[in-house]
C-alpha cells in the first residue's frame, strides 16, 4: 500500500442526504464524518440500504448532499455550482462501477483515450497515457479488440485504464468486481493495489465482497445512513494479510 500522507483529500462533516419518494422523504445519509488521507485506500461496506453507494456518489460529486459539509481537495462541494462541479470532477475523479460502460463501437484504446480527447488533450499524449495504462493492466496484445472480444475481467480492467487517464487524486469504485468470478475478482483488486502503490493514488471502494474488504487496510462500515465502525489495520497486519492472500487467494476476513 501507498504510504497514505496527513493531508485531508476528503472531508465529510455531519453529512446528510434524502430523497423525496411520493411525498415522502427518505433519509439515506444520516450524518457521515469522516476524513480520507491522500494516498489511503479505504473500503466501505454495510448492508444493502446502508447509504454507500449513496455516499460515493456524493463524494464524486454524482450527487448533491442535502446538508452538511463535503470538501474535494480542499473545496467545498455544497457551494459549487454545476459547472463547477463539473470541473473538479474532471479534474480530480474517476470512476470504475460494476458494469464497465465501455462504448461497444470502439476499440479498448480508444475507450481509454475518450476522456481525454473529451477534455481537449493532444491526440498523442492522451494515446501514450492509455497505453501505458494498458500495459500495466495486462493489456498490451489487447488494445485494438472491441469490449465484445474481451472477457469481463478485460472489459474491467479497460474501465480501470480510462478512470486513471486524466491522472485523478481519487479513484471510486462501486462493486467494480460484482459481475466477475473469483479469480478474475481477485486479479482485479491486484490491480487496485498495485495503483495505489505505483501511482499513490486514493481508492475509495464499495463492496459486498468480504475478500476484498478483509484485505484492505481501512474499512468503514455504514449501518442506517451513519458510519457504524471505522477500522485500521496496522501495517505489519496489512502487509502479512497481502501476502496471505497472494499466495493463496484467500483473507481472514475475521
Amino acid at each position: 500500500m501507498a504510504e497514505s500522507s496527513d493531508k485531508p483529500l476528503v472531508v465529510a462533516k455531519d453529512v446528510k442526504k434524502s430523497f423525496q419518494h411520493m411525498g415522502r422523504t427518505l433519509e439515506v445519509l444520516r450524518g457521515i464524518d469522516i476524513t480520507i488521507n491522500e494516498g489511503e485506500m479505504v473500503g466501505i461496506v454495510g448492508q444493502s440500504g446502508a447509504g454507500k453507494s449513496t455516499f460515493l456518489h456524493c463524494i464524486g460529486t454524482l450527487d448533491i448532499v442535502t446538508s452538511g459539509s463535503l470538501k474535494i481537495a480542499g473545496e467545498e462541494l455544497t457551494s459549487m455550482s454545476g459547472s463547477r462541479l463539473a470541473d473538479l470532477r474532471n479534474r480530480t475523479i474517476g470512476f470504475v462501477f460494476q458494469f464497465h460502460h465501455l462504448l461497444p463501437e470502439f476499440n479498448a484504446l480508444e475507450n481509454v483515450i475518450m476522456p481525454g480527447m473529451i477534455q481537449g488533450m493532444p491526440r498523442k499524449e492522451v494515446e501514450q497515457r492509455a497505453m501505458t495504462l494498458l500495459e500495466e493492466v495486462g493489456l498490451k496484445d489487447r488494445v485494438l479488440h472491441r469490449p465484445g472480444e474481451l472477457s469481463g475481467g478485460e472489459q474491467q480492467r479497460v474501465a480501470l485504464a480510462r478512470a486513471l487517464v486524466l491522472e485523478p487524486k481519487l479513484l471510486l469504485a462501486d462493486e467494480p468486481t460484482g459481475n466477475l468470478d473469483s479469480r478474475t475478482s481477485e486479479q482485479i483488486h491486484q490491480l487496485f493495489y498495485n495503483v495505489n502503490e505505483r501511482r499513490n493514488t486514493t481508492i475509495v471502494i464499495v463492496t459486498h465482497n468480504a475478500a476484498l474488504a478483509g484485505s484492505m487496510p481501512r474499512v468503514v462500515t455504514l449501518r442506517d445512513g451513519r458510519v457504524e465502525r471505522d477500522e485500521r489495520r496496522k501495517a505489519e497486519a496489512y502487509r502479512d494479510n497481502a501476502e496471505t492472500r497472494s499466495a493463496t487467494g484467500k483473507v481472514d476476513v475475521g
